[in-house]
């Protein structure tokens, strides 16, 4: 279970990352359901950039999917003002950054990637705490009830 230390936690280093790459404007980690976990994003609707996300996200996996280039790890859009970064962060979150045009581009996908790492190794830890939704644990099953599968997102490692 995500517990508000988890939260402040991730909210933590998502402001530590605005500081070690200063050319960010923004940093979110969500859901790859398209749902906020935590933000740092002045001037930018969190949930709309959620929302976001997780619609390029689709579009990227089908796209990884169907050239046989794996599981998606990262995608980097670019647009005349900047950058929109969205990396992996575990199973079942991402994390996307927004930076400027004159980022160091290598610097942004060194920091992105590690901070997804540690991100995502959180949010797992406390998702394995309790079962996602819809899901019953194996050891308390009862008798007839139908058995589910975690299922695996397209963040996976």
């Amino acid at each position: 279970m995500v517990t508000e230390e988890d939260l402040r936690t991730v909210l933590a280093e998502l402001h530590r990352l605005r500081t070690r790459v200063p050319q960010l404007t923004g940093a979110l980690t969500a859901g790859v359901d398209g749902l906020v976990v935590a933000h740092d994003t002045p001037g930018v609707d969190p949930e709309g950039l959620a929302a976001l996300t997780a619609a390029a996200l689709g579009v990227a996996v089908r796209v990884t999917d169907a050239t046989g280039n794996g599981a998606l790890r990262e995608l980097l859009v670019r647009g005349e003002r900047g950058y929109v970064a969205t990396y992996a962060a575990g199973r079942t979150a991402v994390l996307t950054l927004l930076a400027q045009d004159r980022v160091n581009v290598g610097r942004l996908h060194l920091e992105g990637r590690r901070a997804g790492a540690r991100i995502g190794e959180l949010l797992d830890a406390a998702e394995a705490v309790r079962p996602l939704p819809g899901t019953v644990p194996a050891r308390t099953r009862g008798p007839g009830a139908p058995a589910t599968a975690e299922t695996r997102t397209a963040t996976d490692s």
